[in-house]
């Protein structure tokens, strides 16, 4: 059972109160009423808890006292005890999101004159006590989530990939004006200094996987035995591969851009027109090839990624370039062969993508479980996610695994 997250006792008209007249820089501002809930559907959101609060509040217009509507979400680190609160209080990534929330995303959205948003907009932040971010709520400006089992089609693939390219070209701006935010986001997914639940979750998956397959009589056994004998080496695979090189072009990495971690607007047609990232924790500066392979590895559905990976990719590359030339980058940026080199280098990170984030994505909604049950897992106390066992997650690891062997990924 998923406990719900009751809300917490400072989470009060006074706390908010603060909060607003903070972000506005106006202390008119009166918070009359709060009305929570949780913001996200178990298995939405993995490493935070999550409140909506509806507030309403009067403030001082021109001398009159003007009655308001506003809704925030709080994003908390894990309140209730259990292995996800060690896990992330012991890891950087609540401080990763807010030096992005606070400072470098700030900074982003400015190059693009807000013409295009790269995130909500951080209305307040505490680092002391209960580490959180009030940030606005971008459902009541038209932005909801895409439907993840499905995998986005070519329309949102697309946009989706234009966003990511203007997040790493204004990325690309801002560390050259101040260099010293590469030093920032040195972590990643893929992080010596996770505590070491975060390794098992990588090495464990892959391994069960690996099992799993030994059942499948569809696929070559000889694959079953090289993932066993790889899963324990996964994270550090994906530390060696994430890491930037010499001479390679580098960007600050979304890290977790998978469908998940996006919203799209739409028009009244049903289709996509804007596209915003949500979740910067494991932003990581270094090569883009990591966003790109996660991304791929993990959203569009099959068949958009089957028939038009060159088209995404030229996609990208394109809005990259534009935008870098448009905000005045001196860094040039690469040319499609320089790119799709970084991807074959890089292939393994989206090996691992495949293995671990892939299931979740496509799992139906009744086998979903959420961090603490997938690391807690079974009744011999070992791990445990059913997501391996869907049908669609099957049909596509199947054509994989064998491609990653071709590519000598399951012998490193």
């Amino acid at each position: 059972m998923e406990m719900p997250v009751e809300t917490p006792e400072w989470l009060n008209v006074c706390f908010v109160q603060k909060a607003l007249r903070k972000s506005e820089e106006d202390n008119s501002i009166n918070v009359i009423d709060i009305f929570t809930k949780p913001a996200t559907k178990k298995g939405d959101n993995y490493t935070s808890d999550m409140i909506r609060a509806m507030v309403e509040y009067t403030q001082d217009e021109a001398g009159r006292k003007v009655t308001k509507k506003k809704s925030i979400i709080i994003k908390i680190s894990p309140i209730n005890d259990g292995i996800r609160k060690d896990l992330i209080l012991s890891s950087p990534l609540f401080n990763t999101e807010m030096s992005m929330m606070s400072n470098t995303l700030i900074k982003m959205n400015q190059l693009l004159k807000f013409k295009h948003l790269l995130s909500a907009k951080c209305l307040y932040i505490q680092k002391e006590d209960i580490p959180l971010l009030v940030l606005e709520d971008l459902a009541p400006l038209g932005f909801r989530m895409a439907d993840r089992e499905a995998g986005l089609d070519l329309a949102h693939s697309i946009l989706a990939l234009q966003g990511l390219a203007k997040f790493h070209a204004t990325s690309v701006a801002v560390c050259e004006k101040e260099p010293s935010q590469k030093q920032l986001y040195a972590g990643g997914m893929f992080n010596p200094d996770h505590p070491h639940t975060f390794r098992d979750f990588f090495n464990v998956s892959v391994e069960s996987l690996g099992k799993e397959i030994e059942t499948w009589p569809e696929i070559d056994q000889k694959y079953a035995k090289k993932m066993i004998n790889i899963a324990s080496k996964m994270y550090d695979i994906g530390m060696k591969v994430s890491r930037p090189r010499e001479g390679d072009f580098c960007v600050i990495n979304h890290g977790d851009f998978w469908v998940n971690n996006m919203l799209f607007k739409y028009n009244d047609a049903g289709k996509p027109i804007s596209h915003i990232c949500v979740d910067f924790q494991l932003a990581v500066y270094t090569s883009p090839a990591i966003d790109l392979l996660y991304f791929l590895s993990t959203s569009p559905s099959v068949e958009t990624i089957e028939n038009n990976k060159d088209v995404l990719l030229d996609e990208y590359l394109k809005t990259l370039s534009c935008t870098m030339k448009e905000i005045g980058c001196k860094t040039q940026p690469p040319t499609i062969e320089k790119l799709k080199d970084s991807l074959k280098e890089r292939a393994a990170y989206g090996m691992i993508a495949s293995f671990t984030v892939l299931p979740i994505v496509v799992c139906d909604k009744d086998n979903i479980r959420d961090l603490d049950e997938i690391l807690g897992g079974g009744d011999d106390g070992g791990y445990e996610n059913p997501s391996i066992k869907g049908a669609l997650f099957r049909k596509i690891i199947s054509k994989r695994i064998p491609m990653y062997d071709e590519m000598g990924l399951l012998d490193l």
